[in-house]
């Protein structure tokens, strides 16, 4: 065999002792990497796409570069045409002709070798919408996350540096500014799409330095790199393996479920229970094993899965799930209402509560309907949104329970207006007139040329008015104002208590508003 070196010290070390290095383990096959990064201007995309070409060797491509390797490259094809055509018009580039140049140019030999890092596109929902139709879809889209303040604070320091380039850059603080709120306005449509359809969005806080987002942005392409080549290998050797990193959206998930459809494998094999993976889109604990993708609960399932993937699926799977008609389904409160007249089961007691309860009398509580589920044609309802899952995870358990002949007393609502009156005031002013009387105890109000006994009767009068529940909102901001001119009224005779003297003073000596504070008390005689 032929082997070749990087530096000339390593072939002088390999010929010391060729054996210890051509006996270490076959290197995994190497992985493409398409990823792209987004962010506002100046938040620092630019520098790790350049830094990903000069360190790795990947392409690094803007949608300038891709119209342009095109115009170049292929300058009599039709799509070359087309684009000179809207540029010598002094037009921009449909979004149509430029995803159409990116798809060509990543048919590079680099892009299909080493990879790519897509430098600062897509840009709109329209854009991501076009990259979808060609299979454009990066492993890993990155967004540097950076508040406007500084995206300005920044340009005006790229504005006095001395390494400024020679000729004029469109980055002038309106520019910047437009560049920005358009990016904002669409930002949010695009990583939610992303989060949902591939969960390959990765936000990185662009505040710390060039160096540590370099580093996290690093630390994540190798992990999903890592993720592929593990991949790539187990599938090979006919093994189970993880589908975390691999983009692949619901409708493939659909598509390719196995025979436990969302229900994790492992639950159902080990403990007989149906705990549905439906409640969440991450694939994080999802693998591939057949050809087929499976669901699991926790990691610790995912785990046991990829060990022994053959014990949890047919043939070998000691228990099949059941048909859909005999698997429980939630209910919402309106289907449950349009259930009528159809009632509960075990007349709307939770059969779980009942049966962890040991069957007692204590145990039988009422369900609540927010907490329902559809069973085998039978409605259930439970206590809390946990004995719910438990009934889910077991229904067979629970569903065929007898209630005992002695039920609890029928709670019946009592009306407001039937309790005494101790009780009735209780209920429906208690609650307004201890806040009032709260608040009346820590003023200690005394208002001009009436008693303290008045004042705090006027007070708590206001007081109830301003803070009514049922009282319209016009109503209550009015006697709130009445309210904070009462309490100012209150504050004048400790006030002029203070700056009120035995000596005559003339107007200028006076504090600013004393004679209009002075005015005010006389009148309110």
């Amino acid at each position: 065999y032929i082997y070749f070196f990087s530096s000339k010290e390593n072939k002088e070390t390999f010929m010391k002792n060729p054996i210890k290095y051509i006996r270490q383990p076959k290197p995994k096959p190497a992985v493409p990497i398409k990823i792209a990064i987004v962010g506002p201007p100046k938040s620092g995309k630019t520098t790790v796409a350049k830094k990903f070409a000069s360190v790795y060797g990947l392409l690094r491509l803007t949608m300038g570069d891709a119209i342009r390797l095109v115009l170049n490259e292929q300058p009599e094809s039709e799509l070359a045409l087309m684009l000179k055509w809207h540029l010598h018009k002094g037009l921009t580039v449909p979004d149509e002709l430029a995803v159409q140049a990116l798809d060509v140019t990543l048919m590079n030999q680099m892009c299909t070798t080493t990879g790519v890092v897509i430098d600062g596109y897509p840009l709109t929902r329209k854009q991501v919408n076009l990259l979808e139709s060609f299979r454009i879809i990066p492993v890993k889209i990155f967004e540097l996350e950076m508040d406007a303040k500084e995206v300005f604070r920044r340009a005006l320091s790229d504005k006095e540096s001395t390494n400024r380039l020679p000729y004029p850059v469109h980055d002038s603080s309106q520019i910047l500014a437009i560049r920005n709120s358009c990016y904002r306005q669409h930002i949010d449509a695009i990583r939610t799409y992303y989060e949902k359809e591939h969960q390959n969005w990765c936000v990185i806080d662009a505040f710390h330095s060039k160096w540590w987002i370099w580093n996290k942005v690093l630390q994540e392409v190798q992990a999903v790199a890592k993720e592929i080549q593990i991949y790539l290998e187990r599938i090979r050797e006919g093994k189970a393996a993880s589908i975390a990193d691999l983009c692949i959206t619901p409708e493939e998930l659909r598509y390719r479920l196995g025979e436990f459809g969302q229900y994790c494998p492992v639950s159902l094999a080990e403990r007989g229970e149906l705990v549905d993976c439906s409640v969440t889109s991450s694939l994080q604990f999802a693998a591939e094993f057949r050809g087929h993708y499976y669901k699991m609960a926790s990691q610790e399932e995912l785990d046991k899965f990829l060990n022994e993937p053959a014990v949890y699926v047919p043939p070998l799977a000691p228990h099949p799930l059941p048909p859909p008609e005999m698997l429980p389904k939630k209910l919402t409160v309106a289907e449950v209402k349009a259930l009528f007249p159809r009632s509960a089961e075990m007349q709307g007691y939770c059969p779980v509560t009942y049966l962890d309860g040991k069957r007692r009398y204590e145990a039988l509580v009422p369900g609540n309907t927010e907490n329902a589920v559809k069973y085998q044609d039978k409605v259930y309802i439970f206590e809390s949104e946990e004995k719910l899952q438990k009934f889910m995870r077991l229904p067979e358990k629970y569903w065929n329970l007898k209630l005992p002949r002695k039920l609890p007393p029928v709670k019946e609502p009592i009306l407001l207006t039937a309790l005494p009156l101790a009780g009735y005031l209780e209920q429906g002013v208690a609650t307004s007139l201890i806040k009032a009387l709260n608040e009346v105890g820590c003023l200690k109000p005394k208002f001009p040329f009436l008693s303290v006994k008045k004042t705090a009767l006027l007070f708590i009068a206001c007081h109830l008015k301003a803070y009514n529940p049922r009282s319209s909102e016009y109503v209550r901001k009015k006697y709130k104002r009445k309210l904070e001119q009462f309490k100012d009224h209150c504050e004048l005779i400790p006030y002029l208590g203070r700056k009120m003297t035995s000596k005559y003073k003339e107007p200028q000596s006076r504090p600013i508003d004393f004679d209009h504070k002075l005015q005010t008390f006389l009148s309110l005689k």
